[in-house]
C-alpha cells in the first residue's frame, strides 16, 4: 500500500537487462529507455501507416499527420523564416517525441521519460549542439556577433557581452528545466490526491463521502496535465525554433 500511494515511486529507474559494467560504466536496460523505444516505434508506425495511402482526399489518420506535419511547419515559418525549414525533421522529431512522452505518462501504470532531467537535458543538448555546430559551419567566426549586440556604447560592450553568453549558456538549462519539472510537479500531484482517495475512502462511510473532493480534484488535474503535456511540447518546439533561428540569422 505504502509503494501504491508513494507519489515518489512512479519515477523509479528499474534495471530492466545488465548490460554489465565495460570500462568500469554500469549499462543496463532500463523501464525508460524501453519507453523512449516503444514511443520512437510507435510514432514511426503511426505515420508510415497513416501516411501510406497518400490518397487526395485523406482519411482521419492521414489527416491527423498532415495537421501534425503543417503545424509543425507553420511554427518554424514563423520563427525562423523559410530558411528555418532545413531543420524540420529535427524539429517535427522533437515535437512528436515529447508529446507523446507526455501523454503515454498520462497512463496509468506507465512510465514518464520527459519527468527526468537527463532526458530532457540530452534533448536540451541536440538542440543547442546543433546551433553551435551549424552556426560556425554556415557563419564562420561571424556566429559570435550572436554575442555582440549592435549599437551598444564601447564602454557597456563587455559587460553586454558577458549578459549574452551567460543567457546563451543558460539556455539549455531553462529548456530542460522547464520541461522536466512541469511533468515532475505534474504528476506529483495526481499521485497525491489520488493517495488521499484511497486512504479517505478506508474510513467508512464518512471517509468515503470526503474521497469525492479529492476525486474532482484529480479529475481536474487530469484534464489539466492533457493540456500542460501538449503545451509544453509546444513550448519545447517553439523555443528551438527560436534558438535555430540564432544560428541561421547571428547577430542582433
Amino acid at each position: 500500500m505504502a509503494t501504491e500511494i508513494d507519489p515518489i515511486h512512479q519515477f523509479e529507474i528499474i534495471k530492466i537487462v545488465d548490460l554489465g559494467a565495460p570500462g568500469g560504466v554500469q549499462l543496463a536496460f532500463t523501464n525508460s529507455a524501453a519507453f523512449m523505444l516503444g514511443i520512437v516505434a510507435l510514432v514511426f508506425f503511426f505515420l508510415t501507416f497513416a501516411t501510406r495511402g497518400r490518397t487526395l482526399v485523406p482519411g482521419r489518420l492521414q489527416s491527423l499527420a498532415e495537421m501534425s506535419y503543417e503545424f509543425v511547419a507553420s511554427t518554424i515559418r514563423t520563427t525562423a523564416g523559410n530558411d528555418g525549414m532545413k531543420f524540420f525533421p529535427l524539429v517535427f522529431s522533437l515535437f512528436i517525441f515529447v508529446l507523446m512522452s507526455n501523454f503515454i505518462g498520462l497512463i496509468p501504470y506507465t512510465f514518464t521519460v520527459t519527468s527526468h532531467i537527463i532526458v530532457t537535458a540530452a534533448l536540451a543538448a541536440i538542440v543547442i549542439g546543433t546551433v553551435i555546430i551549424y552556426g560556425f559551419v554556415r557563419h564562420g567566426t561571424h556566429f559570435l556577433h550572436l554575442f555582440v549586440p549592435s549599437g551598444v556604447p564601447a564602454f557597456l560592450l563587455p559587460f553586454m557581452v558577458v549578459i549574452e553568453v551567460i543567457s546563451f549558456l543558460s539556455r539549455p538549462i531553462s529548456l530542460s528545466l522547464r520541461l522536466f519539472a512541469n511533468m515532475l510537479a505534474g504528476h506529483i500531484a495526481l499521485k497525491v490526491f489520488a493517495g488521499f482517495i484511497v486512504m479517505m475512502s478506508a474510513g467508512g462511510v464518512l471517509g468515503t463521502l470526503g474521497a469525492t473532493l479529492p476525486l474532482f480534484m484529480v479529475v481536474a488535474l487530469t484534464a489539466l496535465e492533457f493540456l500542460v503535456a501538449a503545451l509544453q511540447a509546444y513550448v519545447f518546439a517553439v523555443l528551438t525554433c527560436i534558438y535555430l533561428n540564432d544560428a541561421l540569422h547571428p547577430g542582433h
